[in-house]
């Protein structure tokens, strides 16, 4: 309501403006000398040479009643959007300066964001306020080390500007593991440390190796998706491209009788003991 009444009296400035103005140019016009030559007028009163302007500002005091007048939740979400992409403290005002968003004018406003879990207020700034505080790859690294049974990426997304690309890098590097999760589809990042000490049931592994797999890449990769996992192969886009460039990918290669796999085979994972050579 407030703003309204400074918009009303705004244009009133207005117009007050320029009937001043336009009682200025015609006094000079009455008084002035044979020779000396008079500024043209426009129209409306306004002088042509100072070119003065108000649609701009209407616009921006529009745009800032619009802003005040949204709902609480949206002004919040422009104020934490702000702590995020900066990363700095502000004080209300400085808030209200950058983003329109008077929390002096609107105490529900103030009080949420004291109150969001997103945010640290310190009785005079809000601060963007992330689940972890980190501040470089080094850090993220030690935190994903303490947290064996795995951490959700969804959970660091926010810890610093550049957190994915530095979780991408130590991915590559071999330091951590991204997996999805099966139950929320989230990737969760898991240690990749040698000195990490981990301990396998005798009942797990036999149960591993007891569990029989597809006969074709495949169908193995459609199971893989059916559970909720990413395969890290795509032997379908991979035949394909053979085929294209003329190389059969069912070309059958030259075996010995005794390794050859029939179809009354039983496939287990019996083949794999090296995984748990280093397990207990």
């Amino acid at each position: 309501m407030a703003l309204q009444q400074q918009l009303d009296k705004f244009k009133k400035q207005q117009e007050k403006c320029q009937s001043t103005l336009s009682s200025i140019a015609a006094s000079k016009v009455g008084s002035r000398k044979p020779n000396t030559p008079v500024a043209a007028v426009s129209t409306n009163g306004r002088n042509a040479a100072t070119g003065v302007k108000f649609s701009k500002d209407t616009e921006r005091l529009q745009h800032i009643n619009s802003i005040r007048k949204a709902p609480v939740g949206a002004q919040m979400k422009r104020v934490i959007d702000l702590l995020l992409e900066t990363r700095q403290a502000f004080t209300p005002e400085q808030i209200n300066e950058a983003c329109y968003v008077d929390m002096g004018a609107n105490k529900d406003v103030f009080d949420n964001l004291r109150k969001n879990p997103k945010v640290n207020y310190d009785g005079q700034r809000f601060s963007y306020k992330a689940k972890y505080g980190l501040k470089d790859k080094t850090e993220l690294l030690q935190l994903i080390r303490k947290y064996p049974e795995g951490i959700a990426v969804f959970d660091l997304k926010d810890a610093y500007p550049t957190v994915m690309e530095d979780m991408q890098a130590l991915k590559a590097a071999g330091q951590i593991w991204l997996l999805s999760n099966f139950d929320s589809q989230d990737d969760i990042a898991y240690p990749n440390d040698p000195k990490v000490h981990i301990k396998v049931d005798n009942d797990l592994k036999e149960l591993f190796q007891k569990i029989e797999l597809p006969r074709d890449m495949i169908d193995i990769e459609k199971d893989l998706q059916k559970n909720g996992m990413k395969p890290a192969t795509n032997t379908a886009k991979r035949r394909s491209a053979a085929q294209i460039e003329g190389i059969s990918s069912n070309k059958p290669k030259p075996k010995k009788k005794k390794s050859e796999i029939s179809k009354r085979t039983k496939l287990t994972n019996a083949h794999l003991p090296e995984l748990f050579q280093n397990l207990e």
